[in-house]
């Protein structure tokens, strides 16, 4: 078995124009959380490198841009797509909602990798998946194009010099914010959330297992296969 004693932190920047981290409450109309949620910066590490051997692990987020906000409208549809189906018509399936989203972001995420053991190969390292990794973000490759929230908000991401720091230190409690879902409690994925606070500009995020123990489902295996 492979022995590591600290994985390696890496420090990613995404930033773009538009973003949008929808809170789960707003059923209809998009409304933004004020910084990136875990499960975003999550998005943005596997867009640039994933395997099914491996998992990401948030630890900061920090916000480099003050919080700006950006109201709009658009057209969107109200059904999903079903496979198969040849006679759908988007003009007929169309309501028009409102985007409360914020703009001019920039990030620096803070993540590391983990293997999980009962999905790996004979091959699979953290060594392996860490070079992989470095390698396609020095290069700008993606597995899947980087986005902030919603597909059509684009991200650029580019490594962050161990230099760039939040421009302002903010402090500020941000409420319950959107952790991830926990796929592994039953048939259905269950969203868990956290306490988040802004510090120094800095939202840090509590591990995995921090988090289920707080929602009263933490199984040391379980999380381990997450």
């Amino acid at each position: 078995m492979e022995q590591q004693t600290r994985p390696k932190r890496f420090r990613v920047r995404a930033r773009g124009p538009l973003a949008c981290f929808t809170r789960p409450e707003n059923k209809v109309e998009r409304v933004s959380y004020e910084v990136m949620t875990p499960s975003a910066a999550r998005g943005v590490m596997e867009a640039i490198f994933w395997k099914p051997a491996m998992r990401w692990h948030i630890h900061e987020i920090a916000v480099l841009a003050p919080v700006r906000w950006m109201s709009f409208s658009r057209n969107e549809v109200t059904t999903r797509a079903v496979l198969g189906k040849l006679d759908y018509a988007a003009d007929e399936d169309r309501a028009q909602r409102n985007t409360v989203a914020l703009r001019d972001v920039d990030y620096v995420i803070t993540a590391s990798l983990s293997v999980v053991p009962e999905r790996a190969g004979e091959r699979d390292n953290h060594r392996k998946f860490e070079e992989m990794f470095s390698r396609r973000l020095e290069r700008g490759q993606y597995f899947q194009a980087p986005y902030l929230g919603c597909r059509e908000f684009s991200a650029r991401v580019e490594p962050a010099p161990e230099d760039l720091q939040p421009t302002s230190a903010v402090n500020r409690a941000l409420g319950m914010m959107f952790y991830d879902f926990d796929y592994a409690s039953g048939d259905r994925a269950r969203p868990l959330f956290f306490d988040a606070v802004l510090r120094d500009g800095v939202l840090h995020v509590p591990p995995l297992e921090d988090v289920l123990a707080e929602a009263g489902g933490w199984d040391a295996g379980a999380a381990e296969a997450r």
